[in-house]
């Protein structure tokens, strides 16, 4: 049952990869969304910096993954590149995409980010910003209310521990109880 479950995830996972073009805005558009996606644009003029994903796939089968790759920025300037992964174990089925921002409220948060190997824990929750999308146990955040679509949101938000996250769901169905945390690595641009 094991060398199957596998099988599946890895299967899952390659669709999700090899379709993330197909899911991809740019860094631009996925920005723009946040800034008019209610008090998650208020965090952009108030916040040291941010890291942005514009698509994360995440799929599972029993076992579950999750991978995306983004920019960082400081004081609105592009300043190096990130990628996140996450392993989950629990009940979970399917796939889906979203979007991904983590403000960084002070230096010293946007420095623990950018020191490498940064990692939330499975406890952490991020705001879901369209309707329907549901806040993980893995990102970091406070949870919140959620209304609208991706263009028309409005959220309530804060900063846990000097970051604060925000999500907007892409597409796909994924049914999961599952737990697991994100893990980042950081580059600086070139």
């Amino acid at each position: 049952m094991m060398p199957l479950r596998v099988n599946l995830l890895a299967v899952l996972l390659f669709l999700i990869g090899s379709s993330a073009s197909a899911w991809a805005d740019d860094y631009t558009e996925t920005i723009k969304i946040f800034k008019e996606a209610g008090t998650s644009a208020g965090f952009f003029g108030n916040s040291y910096g941010y890291a942005v994903f514009p698509t994360i796939g995440k799929g599972g089968v029993g076992i579950g993954g999750a991978y995306g790759k983004g920019r960082v920025y400081r004081k609105g300037a592009y300043v190096g590149n990130t990628s996140m992964t996450q392993l989950t174990v629990g009940w979970q089925l399917g796939g889906q995409g979203y979007s991904q921002i983590i403000f960084f409220q002070d230096q010293r948060a946007f420095d623990e980010f950018t020191t490498g190997k940064f990692e939330f824990g499975a406890q952490a929750t991020a705001v879901a910003i369209t309707a329907g999308a549901s806040a993980s146990a893995s990102t970091t955040g406070i949870s919140a209310s959620a209304s609208g679509g991706k263009h028309d949101a409005t959220t309530a938000g804060s900063y846990h521990k000097g970051m604060a996250t925000f999500t907007v769901a892409k597409g796909g169905l994924m049914y999961e109880a599952s737990i697991g945390g994100q893990k980042f690595k950081y580059t600086p641009k070139k």
